[in-house]
């Protein structure tokens, strides 16, 4: 089983970096011996104690069933310890390393901002602090620089272009507060044959080290990318915060999505080692004196299977449109359990990949269409017919539409003599039922007309469309529009135009119907575990944030009615043949060209247990979203795959 394989890989991860760190204090302490017996002595001979920080491994993101998110992985860093460095060999040194490390076609830090080749001016708009720090005045150019900093780090006896591989290292260490408290990251996550190279030559790289360091990894890096986040290093104008936080500059920290909002659960606590140093400045001895703690590990309620079928879907469906004359310039999907509020799944199109998410960055913002916008929860659309089971439930319950009354379509609607807009056909005599099923405009006109633009506003919001979901990330309150009472826009509302929300609040907004009119807060995380997944410290419940007043009568009539749809109306080509009974909706939602495609059900219909919102941007008709719908079902319904409900990481919300 996939998460009894990672339970136990990750028990015996953390056994081993546990160990290794008990060994090391051991050695450290038995050698101390005489160090702790003569204490007193050597600090009347002047020996002090200097720490430093040991890193703790960052917690990791599992999906709902123990499969693995966002990971760690071990790999290599250079490291300059400053207790052992000699610093009137350092220039040599760093010119050594970094030969090493160019024969092996590796990185090192450098942050200094002038052109690595000559003539050496400056790669970025350099700031007047910048200059300021290495003691220049703001005008100074890039020539100035490069003498300032030949002087300052003694490089006259080297060629230029040694020279600037030697002053990158220096200012970076500079740059990065390098001290003994602050070992300062030469290279990061260097090949297997670069820490051979400097092993084997440490005796002539003194304070130099290689150490095991954790990466983080995304085992699957297309999935959910927008949700579960970045990581990235400490901008500048974040230093001074993180710094009293404890945070070192070299450290990477959540940049967005649950990495971001997780990162103080994610972040561990760092050990720390303790030198001890002889009046010369010499290291005689150090010892581990506080072991690092790793961070907690999150679940989420998302659902990897249920996640890759609905990201393949959206992404399979936009781009045979396109590739039949179509003009989808992009799409969202969402998942919903109907109970809870938990969020299975969460895709868009299009997309990105975080294995190249920091080398294509630039290309990515300038990518049509926008592949970094988080759609799903951020991108705001008219929901065009979607809108009106709503709108029969306000009729109803307030007494301005009877569950059995027949309204006559006649094409255009005429009530208002400064706007009569037209129903797509001329649909005659029809109840409730039928105009759901057919999606008829001129019914839902009239039935808006009655119930008033302050009262449809009411009951939008009430099933959490204009405001926010509540979920753990950004997410946008959309659109709710300030309609003037007794006028043609109440008309337009109506039938979800002029409103525009996220495929977020519409997911939330079927579940809350589904239910009954329960509204949850939408959640990403299920709950906050150890490191090595036996202890829960937190576990998320359905947070309810409203109910809805729904009368037995209404709720069986507008539910018939979205069965209808799935059964003979505008989403039947999807589910005519579907073995689980679904409600939905359809929507066309006017807009500038091609229409927006929208599609929202439930199901099962008798005891709905997930719900599923779709937008298609451009996607010209309602059901062009069935499909990915109908894929988000299978996966859940019908995928074999283990339910989350059975998975042992998976903590249901009450």
């Amino acid at each position: 089983m996939p998460f009894a394989k990672n339970k136990h890989k990750r028990i015996n991860s953390l056994a081993v970096f546990l160990a290794a760190v008990v060994l090391m204090g051991c050695i450290r302490l038995a050698s101390l011996g005489v160090v702790n017996a003569n204490k007193h002595i050597t600090e009347a001979e002047g020996m002090t104690m200097r720490t430093a920080v040991l890193k703790a491994p960052r917690g990791e993101i599992l999906d709902s069933c123990g499969r693995e998110i966002a990971v760690n992985r071990e790999g290599y860093n250079v490291i300059f310890n400053s207790a052992y460095l000699e610093k009137e060999k350092l220039n040599d040194l760093i010119l050594v390393l970094c030969n090493y490390l160019q024969s092996e076609n590796t990185q090192w830090t450098d942050t200094l901002p002038l052109e690595k080749s000559a003539p050496y001016g400056f790669n970025e708009k350099v700031s007047d602090s910048f200059l300021s720090s290495i003691g220049l005045a703001h005008y100074a150019s890039s020539d100035n620089v490069f003498l300032k900093l030949t002087e300052t780090y003694g490089l006259e006896g080297y060629n230029k272009e040694q020279a600037r591989i030697i002053m990158g290292v220096r200012y970076s260490m500079f740059d990065a507060d390098f001290s003994i408290a602050n070992p300062y990251v030469f290279a990061e996550d260097v090949p297997a044959s670069v820490m051979q190279k400097i092993s084997e030559g440490r005796y002539l790289l003194k304070g130099v080290s290689v150490e095991t360091a954790h990466f983080r990894e995304y085992v699957d890096t297309d999935l959910a990318p927008h949700l579960i986040g970045t990581m990235g290093a400490i901008y500048k104008e974040e230093w001074a915060e993180l710094k009293d936080k404890g945070y070192s500059y070299n450290d990477k920290v959540g940049k967005s999505g649950i990495e971001a909002y997780a990162e103080e659960i994610l972040r561990g606590t760092d050990g720390e080692i303790t030198y001890y140093i002889d009046q010369n400045g010499i290291v005689v001895d150090s010892q581990v004196t506080k072991a690092p703690i790793p961070g907690k590990t999150v679940i989420l309620n998302l659902d990897k299977n249920i996640q890759d079928s609905t990201q393949k879907a959206l992404s399979d469906t936009i781009r045979n449109l396109n590739a039949n004359g179509g003009a989808c310039t992009g799409g969202a999907a969402v998942v919903m359990n109907v109970k809870t509020g938990a969020i299975y799944a969460s895709a868009n199109y299009p997309t990105f990949d975080m294995e190249t998410y920091f080398t294509d960055y630039q290309s990515l913002l300038d990518a049509p269409n926008n592949p970094l916008i988080n759609r799903a929860f951020q991108g705001i659309y008219p929901i065009g017919s979607t809108i009106k089971p709503i709108v029969a439930i306000a009729g109803i319950d307030n007494k301005l539409l009877k569950i059995n009354e027949y309204i006559t379509c006649q094409g255009t609607y005429k009530y208002f003599h400064d706007y009569t807009p037209s129903c797509m056909k001329v649909h005659g005599s029809i109840g409730l039922n039928t105009a759901l099923a057919k999606s008829c405009n001129y019914y839902f006109f009239e039935t808006g007309r009655r119930v008033g633009a302050t009262k449809l506003s009411e009951y939008y919001r009430s099933f959490g469309l204009g405001v926010n979901t509540g979920v753990e990330i950004s997410d946008s309150a959309g659109i709710l529009a300030d309609v003037s009472e007794g006028s043609g826009d109440t008309l337009q509302i109506a039938i979800g135009q002029k409103n525009a929300f996220t495929p977020l609040q519409l997911a939330v907004y079927t579940s809350t119907l589904a239910n009954g009119g329960t509204r949850y807060k939408a959640k990403l995380i299920n709950s906050v575990v150890s490191y090595d997944l036996k202890e829960t410290f937190t576990a998320s419940t359905g947070e309810e944030m409203n109910k809805v007043s729904i009368s037995p009568e209404a709720l069986e009539a507008v539910k018939k009615g979205m069965l209808s749809v799935t059964v003979d109306g505008t989403g039947a080509s999807v589910f005519h043949d579907y073995a689980i009974k679904v409600g939905g909706k359809t929507g066309t939602s006017q807009n500038e060209g091609i229409d927006h495609s929208i599609f929202i059900a439930f199901a099962p219909f008798e005891n709905p247990e997930i719900a599923i919102a779709v937008v298609l941007e451009h996607g010209n008709s309602g059901f062009a979203a069935g499909s990915i719908v109908r894929a988000a079902m299978d996966a859940y319904f019908f995928s074999g795959e283990k339910s989350v409900d059975d998975s042992p990481y998976y903590t249901p919300l009450q």
